[in-house]
């Protein structure tokens, strides 16, 4: 093994590191240009600014989904899971994509059409505008939800890339986290959700090339694939199926520990910046195109981040002082030359924005659309609804101590447990009432926190629990529904109960 330590930066001389942030700002640069162009397609309404006036084309709604998915947790926090676990982190990819493909097979094309026929711009309004029934009391408590949610998330996605400046070129980890707000409200003050999407496709091209880059030169660097598993061979339980540490040991546990991670794959239908995304596309019959490039790209990616995770282990020592999530910049130092290692800090760049982005939208749509006792339809408020979040989620960076691993799979489960079931039943074709649908957001929301609370995540992903406790409760008032219907106890009429959709 290479040995390898926090001070690497130091090998960088002064005009190679010169050359490395060259690199990196002139990336930095070319995603804002991209971003700020959308300026001239912009059309000054809410829908645009929050939906892009559902015109965009299949293949730039599956890059964005792609990279706003990844995010700053594939760079940092499952690279560095990866490095500490081995290969039993393949099932992160497994379930994940399994599970994100089938919630894909029900709900995808249903909200689509769902948020043509209600015309709202927000996840939140079309979840409580689903059968024209205007619920708003389950649209002002999604949006606060996702609003609390969304802008931690957003602060794991800065603090992802602060951490990566601060390895490559020993800047303060406040710094990176700044430029990264400071990029992002540029574009999306400029051209909202099209701004977005537009960078989030070159975005997905160098996040993709980055990785591919580093595996081909790791296993090159090291004397072929042969010889990177006899390295990775030496670590102990390295190669193991089922991570050791699992609290349920066996097959029992390593069962458990797949199918949590199906549901955190599933999960995805619950997350509102990934999701409208897909509410963003020109035509509900353009879905399966806009999901091939999505689960193409995704995969491919996934595939290859899990690789180079595997890699750092044989290159860089475990260490009781060494962050496994600074592995892949400190990596890339180690292997590549300086525009290499400049592409790589654009990739972490890149999948940090790209999510930080859709989060920073989400909570100004929450906040302009769903919160407000009237929606706001001025630009210019809009826009300063923008900034108050990016300042908001940078403000939470630079005070947070939580891993980015623990602060994305912590609202990543919250907002699953609270969303996924309702939405789910609605593409499933059910009429929840808005009494049954704000039960079922708050009991999955607070069976999630209360898994977490009691440390029980560390042998089963808190959104499981979280997710059946809500499709539970839903399918138990519906077979009530029908019991009482069969009896005429009921009137069809009564909108405290759920009833399939005819």
């Amino acid at each position: 093994m290479f040995f390898m330590s926090n001070l690497s930066v130091a090998m960088l001389s002064q005009d190679e590191s010169t050359l490395t942030a060259l690199s990196f700002l002139g990336f930095l640069l070319i995603f804002a240009g991209v971003g700020l162009s959308s300026i001239f397609k912009s059309r000054g309404t809410m829908r645009d600014y929050y939906l892009a006036d559902r015109t965009v084309k299949p293949w730039l709604v599956g890059l964005s989904a792609v990279a706003t998915n990844n995010s700053g947790y594939m760079f940092i926090g499952v690279i560095g899971y990866t490095y500490a676990t081995g290969l039993a982190s393949i099932w992160l990819m497994i379930g994940w994509i399994a599970g994100d493909f089938l919630a894909s097979l029900f709900v995808h094309s249903r909200l689509r059409s769902a948020t043509g026929d209600t015309n709202q711009v927000s996840y939140a309004g079309v979840l409580s505008h689903w059968y024209g029934d205007r619920q708003l009391r389950l649209q002002r408590l999604i949006g606060l939800i996702s609003l609390l949610f969304l802008m931690a998330y957003a602060s794991a996605q800065l603090v992802a890339g602060g951490k990566a400046l601060h390895v490559l070129f020993q800047w303060p980890s406040w710094l990176g986290a700044a430029m990264g707000a400071v990029v992002v409200s540029l574009y999306c003050i400029a051209g909202g959700i099209r701004a977005s999407i537009w960078t989030d496709a070159i975005q997905s091209c160098v996040m993709i090339v980055a990785m591919g880059a580093l595996l081909v030169v790791a296993v090159h660097t090291i004397g072929g694939l042969d010889q990177a598993m006899k390295q990775m061979g030496q670590v102990e339980g390295f190669l193991d199926w089922f991570p050791r540490e699992l609290a349920l040991p066996g097959v029992g546990g390593g069962v458990l520990f797949a199918l949590g991670w199906l549901f955190a794959g599933f999960s995805v239908i619950g997350q509102p910046h990934i999701m409208v995304r897909f509410m963003t596309l020109s035509k509900t019959s353009d879905m399966r195109r806009a999901r091939t490039w999505y689960y193409l790209w995704f995969t491919g990616f996934y595939g290859l981040a899990t690789g180079v995770g595997m890699l750092s282990r044989v290159y860089l020592p475990d260490g009781p002082n060494f962050d496994a999530e600074l592995a892949l910049p400190i990596m890339a130092l180690e292997l590549l030359p300086p525009v290499g290692v400049g592409l790589i800090l654009a990739g972490i760049f890149a999948a940090t924005m790209s999510t930080a982005d859709s989060l920073v939208l989400s909570c100004s749509a929450a906040i302009t659309h769903d919160l407000s006792l009237k929606a706001i339809q001025r630009p210019l408020l809009i826009r300063l609804a923008t900034l108050l979040v990016t300042g908001s989620a940078l403000g939470l960076a630079l005070t947070s101590n939580e891993s980015v691993f623990n602060l994305v799979i912590l609202s990543w489960s919250a907002l699953a447990s609270a969303f996924a079931p309702l939405l789910l039943f609605l593409c499933l074709g059910y009429k929840p009432g808005e009494y049954w649908s704000i039960t079922v957001v708050l009991v999955g929301l607070l069976v999630a926190i209360a898994w977490r609370m009691m440390g029980w995540q560390d042998w089963l992903y808190e959104g499981l629990p979280g997710m059946l406790t809500g499709s539970v409760l839903i399918y138990l008032a519906c077979a009530r529904r029908r019991v009482s219907s069969t009896d005429g106890l009921v009137s069809s009429q009564d909108s405290g109960e759920i009833s399939p959709n005819s």
